[in-house]
């Protein structure tokens, strides 16, 4: 089975971001999170798009991680 197929797609609130340098920051957290394919981080509508494989990783994970580097992911 591809690993393409298992897939989803999650979209996440980040709040606390406030520049391009809290973008950069945001992406590279959640690109280290096991099992994350692709990341985009949008700071205008404080939220990021992630592609993850779930059964790696899942939505908790994947604030956790944004908390752990200091934004709020309500």
């Amino acid at each position: 089975m591809e690993t393409a197929d298992r897939m989803e797609t999650a979209n996440i609130r980040i709040e606390g971001m406030t520049c391009e340098g809290c973008v950069k920051s945001v992406t590279r957290t959640l690109q280290g999170v096991p099992g994350v394919e692709s990341v985009e981080v949008f700071l205008e509508q404080g939220k990021a798009k992630v592609a993850y494989d779930p059964s790696k990783a899942g939505l908790a994970d994947l604030k956790r991680a944004v908390e752990g580097a200091g934004y709020e992911a309500p």
